[in-house]
């Protein structure tokens, strides 16, 4: 797939700046480089978890789902806690 750049202005607070900066200059790297690798890290996870939601109101429609003192019940005897 082609990436083509593109400039679109936007607003950070200076802080964030000086702290995209500092991490630029600690991976030798651009800040442009820095923004646009949190950008796509972002976009990645908010991608799958949208995904996993979907589904989860999927499998609730369908009536795929585990009653919660069941949930609970798992958790607490994977780590040996009472209930």
């Amino acid at each position: 797939m082609s990436r083509r750049a593109t400039t679109e202005p936007i607003t950070i607070r200076t802080a964030k700046v000086a702290e995209i900066d500092a991490l630029a200059d600690a991976m030798d790297r651009s800040r442009n480089y820095i923004v646009n690798q949190a950008i796509e890290q972002y976009l990645e996870a908010n991608a799958w978890q949208m995904e996993r939601i979907t589904d989860g109101i999927a499998a609730a429609r369908e009536g795929k789902v585990t009653p919660a003192a069941e949930v609970f019940a798992g958790i607490a005897g994977k780590h040996g806690w009472s209930r």
